[in-house]
């Protein structure tokens, strides 16, 4: 392989392609390969979808020669352009060489933070990938039940959730994972598996379920933008030290957060809870929203009318209108 797929924006910011975009990215996102030799019935890449394959999620993927992209990639990161570089890489009989091989190119290139998402096996492999460069694993959970895990990824849950967590023992503080809302889990269910990744350190990319055109979930809708606050102001009570006991349910969907008041609008007022979560500087612009669409992730800081709207929208928190007034 002598090219690697960028994805759009990446491009753009490293000088390959023009787009017009309300935000860019600050990771470089590479893509390794296509058409997966698993089945997720969501991705664009897997085994059965009849969706383009320069698709990830809602992103274009254009080539371009390793050179140029690494070379592209540590001009944008010495220039501040870039804050990290992440590979996406689809499983394959060779996954694993392309990917100790894009490591190594892009560290021995350049400084930038890498984080690697591909297919493992073992936490000898993760080990290997840190020692020849990357600064992150991603080990990709997606489903947070074993049953969901088992209809949309069809695989094996309990070997990803325990390979996860052997993971963060081995390397701390160094392990991510992807979690998507709207797959057919509860509010209380996707809490629960977020509190002990969190209790593990594992950091959490929240995405929002994304019908593509050609896939098996084409048809499905994404989640209730209400849902996904709701998951997202746990997200970040969780990050910031409160135990999963001060959210309330009431028919497995989030009732309310046993939080004072004044205290819950100290935590949400900066805006992080409803920007992009995951690896730091990762902010995945449009991956599950189209322009003017649901933004599901902020890709950039939120202003203070967008975060009040943000909290109110997930429908349970009392004195928005008051909070704003206040400013």
């Amino acid at each position: 392989m002598n090219f690697w797929k960028i994805s759009a924006g990446t491009a753009c910011v490293i000088g390959k392609k023009k787009i017009k975009a309300n935000a860019l990215p600050t990771t470089a996102y590479i893509m390794l390969g296509e058409k997966c030799k698993n089945n997720c019935q969501f991705c664009a890449q897997s085994r059965e979808s009849a969706a383009r394959t320069d698709l990830l999620s809602r992103v274009t993927w254009p080539t371009v020669a390793i050179e140029e992209a690494t070379a592209g990639i540590n001009a944008a990161y010495t220039a501040g352009k870039l804050k990290r570089a992440c590979l996406q890489v689809v499983d394959s009989s060779d996954s694993w060489e392309h990917t100790v091989r894009a490591v190594e190119s892009l560290h021995n290139r350049s400084e930038v933070p890498i984080c690697v998402g591909s297919h493992l096996e073992t936490v000898e492999q993760a080990e290997e990938l840190v020692a020849r460069g990357a600064e992150r694993v991603c080990i990709a959970l997606d489903a947070v039940t074993p049953a969901l895990y088992a209809n949309v990824k069809n695989g094996d849950w309990a070997a990803t959730w325990n390979l996860l967590l052997a993971c963060a023992e081995a390397l701390p503080g160094r392990i991510t994972t992807h979690l998507i809302v709207g797959l057919g889990e509860s509010e209380e269910e996707m809490v629960q598996r977020m509190a002990i990744c969190i209790d593990k350190s594992i950091s959490i990319g929240l995405f929002a379920f994304t019908p593509v055109r050609g896939t098996a979930l084409a048809e499905k809708l994404p989640p209730d933008i209400a849902t996904y606050r709701r998951i997202q102001i746990a997200h970040q009570l969780l990050k910031r030290g409160y135990s999963q006991d001060v959210i309330a349910y009431q028919n497995g969907c989030i009732s309310a957060y046993k939080v004072p008041e004044a205290e819950l609008f100290a935590v949400l007022l900066d805006g992080q809870a409803f920007q992009t979560s995951g690896c730091m500087d990762c902010n995945r612009p449009y991956y599950n929203e189209r322009p003017g669409g649901v933004m599901y992730n902020y890709p950039h800081p939120l202003t203070l009318l967008e975060v009040m709207e943000a909290i109110e929208v997930c429908g349970i928190v009392r004195g928005v209108h008051d909070e704003l007034a206040n400013y």
